[in-house]
């Protein structure tokens, strides 16, 4: 009972940290020169990455979720943004851990994100398809002047479709591989930290 307990507050805690630490690098955000200068890039999805690694999917996906709300107060587009970052990013940890923690290996670690970005990757398509593009236009600017920003960058994009095609859809892959890339590097002396020392275990 006592660590059943005890397991119960250090996820917890983690989550808490890892949330934090997710918000903190949700506003480091940094522009891309093949995308319009509204696209921004951050490695917030690393925390949770983590977190899905070391705890279980459900506690990446809830750090993908507290760092939305800790950044809905300071919000620059009316929550809309925010929703769309949670569904990329919980998509993205959620089946990267499922998968890891069926061959907790660096082979199912890799597979695992690899799958992750690439499932974010699609699901970003119909998300700012019909819900965050829908809203840009209503609210921060009219469909002519966002294509026309991405057209100034890549001449052959007329349409909202090929601009989420050729521009969207490879960020949010990029940004998946990249957090990987770095999750490979400092999760292994991270881990027993992130796992609790009674849970410490030596991966393959």
């Amino acid at each position: 009972m006592k660590f059943s307990q005890s397991r119960h507050i250090h996820t917890i805690t983690v989550v808490a940290v890892m949330s934090a630490l997710s918000t903190v690098l949700m506003y480091l955000q940094f522009g891309v020169p093949f995308a319009p200068s509204f696209l921004k890039f951050d490695f917030s999805e690393l925390p949770a990455l983590m977190t899905a690694y070391a705890i279980s999917p459900l506690a990446g996906a809830a750090v993908s979720l507290l760092k939305i709300v800790l950044h809905l107060f300071g919000t620059t587009t009316g929550g809309v943004g925010e929703l769309s970052n949670f569904l990329l990013s919980a998509s993205f940890v959620a089946s990267a851990g499922l998968i890891y923690h069926k061959a907790k290996t660096r082979k199912g670690a890799l597979l695992g994100a690899a799958v992750g970005a690439l499932v974010s990757m699609l699901v970003s398509f119909p998300v700012n398809y019909f819900i965050t593009y829908p809203v840009y236009f209503v609210i921060f600017a009219p469909k002519d002047a966002i294509i026309g920003a991405y057209h100034a960058l890549i001449p052959f994009i007329d349409s909202l479709p090929k601009a989420l095609i050729v521009v969207n859809m490879p960020l949010t892959a990029l940004k998946g591989v990249a957090c990987t890339a770095i999750a490979f590097l400092i999760y292994k002396p991270l881990s027993p930290i992130l796992k609790g020392k009674s849970t410490k275990k030596s991966e393959k």
